[in-house]
């Protein structure tokens, strides 16, 4: 296959993706909202606690692996650290590292870093590498890269070096420029410079966690919010034959979304200009990505899947492939409205962690990158501010206190559950916890059974199962039938792309099979993620799918649940792409992982469709039929609480 040019990719990238990416750095970015993120005003929740003092304009300069031509390199990293005022010597404290999300910079921590040293830890904010005033390309958060410069930083907030600042906020003092050496963190091994050390932040704040925990033993304890496990699947998934976790047979690649992808490019593109005085060299070749990633994206947008050279950059990348080397405590905190990195990814992170022993943590909120009805980081009331106003007076913030207090200041504070949810249906005022559930472990519940019946029922008896046939076809020359949503453009959609008034998601009659319960006789609350076995013919599919994925089977599963009108919604817009690898043997598919509770009334409705605006589609027309065999059912298991 013929690859564009990197010279070519760029322009492409930066000419469908320009508006996308100004609007995400304003707002939402690949991680936390910087919105939500600015440093707070002093408030009265805050007068009795300690008094900071903050560093601005750290400046350091480390090692960080090699570039992406196998020169060793160093990088420029910019950074703050806002300390407790009354932290020395003689009365040490724990300290946090912590970075931004993707497209973000350290001023996006500025709340919290001043809110956790208020409450007695030196918290240290830097830019991570290809973003605006730190050098070198983005690396995807590589740990031979961006773990082994973040390692430098712990060294320094173990007592190891120092660095000139550009300005401080010194309580009591007018503040000025200097050079800071840190001698008031608590140490586990002075010999080696070893602070009592953890992590957190959001999405490429939240791998970079793992990255660095995975090269420096050094870190005690994570706490990673909406990040992913494997960026194979992320970017490209298929939820069918899975190896291990998410990451699924290299035969069988996942399909391309296409606007999480160039929104993703269009940002980091972006990055490199406006960072160009700062390291030049991020945008020689490759715009501000490693070549690597120019490469991938090239075969993505060319064929619509990754290939083996894909894989070999992302499987580098991502916690699922080098987990063995994380062995520390794990607060893992992912978004239920997340089309970026959804719940499975968290799930696979969990039950890998849990494998091997690792005390590990998981809870579900109600807002990821998808964002949300609450506000500009989508969290609900009393659940999370991450301004840092509110630490104790919302669910997570106390429960992430907790965590820190227990692993970093030996409190002997509870970290609360295993495993929590939040529920959109429950109502509450002030503090979110009455809308979480908690278990002490995942999954809960129990699989309900219900199986593919005739002409398109959905029943909840093998024994109600009637012979028939759902048939449908895909538009073919990649064009789409359906829509679900529009990933990180949701909103910025150019007019006239879609229906007019066309806001919710749609199947175009023809393009999708559907199967519809009936409408049920009590409520049910799915938590967890619904499976389906179901065996396709699609003999136009059979002849060309030895030839490679082009000309494999594409299928669109979700599940709609639908009101007493008909009208329908689809959880937080989530869908799950599936390349199958062989059409004449039965398919094994996870659905999007959810928390709905179905009214009373409601019916469940089933729908695979042969394509999405938000992923590159098939070109080749592939008609597909499902026929209901009542000797062998396909069968969809929803997971049920209560």
């Amino acid at each position: 296959m013929r690859r564009p040019s990197l010279k070519a990719l760029a322009a492409t990238a930066t000419a469908a993706t320009a508006t996308a990416a100004a609007a995400m750095l304003g707002t939402t970015a690949l991680g936390l909202a910087p919105a939500a993120l600015a440093a707070p005003p002093p408030s009265a929740a805050t007068t009795a606690l300690d008094q900071v003092d903050t560093y601005t304009g750290l400046h350091f300069t480390v090692p960080a692996g090699t570039d992406d031509q196998g020169r060793p390199q160093t990088c420029v990293i910019d950074a703050d650290l806002y300390k407790p005022h009354h932290a020395d010597a003689a009365h040490p404290v724990p300290a946090i590292l912590t970075t931004n999300g993707f497209g973000g910079s350290k001023a996006d921590q500025a709340g919290l870093g001043r809110a956790f040293a208020q409450r007695g830890y030196a918290v240290l904010s830097y830019t991570g590498l290809g973003f605006p005033d730190s050098g070198c390309k983005i690396s995807l958060d590589d740990p031979g890269v961006d773990g082994v410069a973040a390692s430098h930083l712990v060294t320094f907030l173990g007592g190891g070096g120092s660095a000139a600042y550009d300005s401080s906020d010194l309580a009591g003092t007018s503040g000025g420029a200097g050079t800071l050496a840190v001698d008031f963190t608590k140490l586990d091994d002075p010999a080696t410079h070893d602070p009592r050390l953890g992590m957190i932040g959001g999405s490429y704040g939240g791998q970079i966690q793992f990255a660095t925990a995975a090269t420096d033993p050094r870190v005690d304890t994570l706490v990673p919010l909406i990040t992913w496990n494997d960026l194979r699947y992320s970017l490209a998934p298929n939820n069918t034959a899975f190896t291990t976790g998410v990451t699924y047979a290299d035969q069988t690649p996942g399909t391309e979304k296409v606007g999480w992808t160039g929104l993703f490019f269009g940002v980091g593109i972006a990055d490199g200009i406006q960072g160009a005085a700062i390291d030049p060299a991020r945008n020689v070749g490759c715009p501000n990505f490693v070549q690597e990633a120019c490469l991938a994206k090239a075969t993505l947008d060319t064929a619509g899947y990754p290939t083996t050279d894909t894989f070999r950059l992302t499987d580098r990348v991502s916690v699922g492939h080098y987990l063995d080397k994380v062995h520390i405590p794990v607060f893992l905190i992912q978004g239920e409205n997340d089309t970026l990195f959804n719940l499975q990814e968290a799930v696979a992170t969990y039950r890998g962690l849990k494998a091997r022993k690792v005390p590990v943590t998981m809870a579900w909120q109600s807002w990821g990158h998808s964002g949300g009805a609450h506000g500009s980081s989508g969290a609900a009331p009393g659940e999370l501010d991450l301004s840092g106003q509110q630490i104790e007076g919302t669910y997570l913030g106390q429960r992430i206190k907790d965590w820190f207090d227990h692993y970093l200041k030996g409190s002997a504070v509870g970290t609360g559950p295993e495993f929590a949810y939040f529920r959109d249906w429950v109502s509450y005022t002030g503090n979110a916890a009455p809308a979480y559930a908690s278990a002490s472990s995942y999954p809960v519940g129990s699989p309900k059974a219900w199986y593919l019946s005739g002409s398109g029922d959905l029943v909840s008896s093998r024994a109600a199962v009637a012979p028939g046939s759902v048939s449908w076809t895909n538009p073919g020359a990649g064009a789409f039938g359906s829509y679900s949503e529009v990933s990180g453009l949701e909103g910025q959609v150019p007019a006239g792309t879609l229906p007019p008034g066309t806001t919710a998601p749609f199947d175009t009659p023809g393009t999708f099979g559907a199967w519809t319960s009936a409408p049920l006789t009590t409520p049910a609350t799915v938590v967890g993620v619904p499976t389906l076995d179901v065996r396709f013919s699609a003999p136009t599919v059979a002849a060309t799918q030895s030839a490679g994925p082009a000309g494999q089977l594409q299928v669109f599963a979700k599940l709609y649940d639908v009101a007493p009108d008909g009208s329908k919604t689809l959880v937080n817009k989530l869908i799950s792409p599936v390349r199958v690898g062989d059409v004449t043997r039965s398919v094994h598919i996870e659905l999007p992982g959810i928390v709905h509770r179905v009214e009373t009334g409601h019916r469940l409705q089933l729908v695979l469709a042969g394509s999405d605006a938000a992923y590159k589609n098939a070109y080749a027309v592939q008609p597909v039929t499902v026929t209901a065999d009542p000797q062998a059912p396909a069968v969809l298991r929803i997971p049920l609480v209560g």
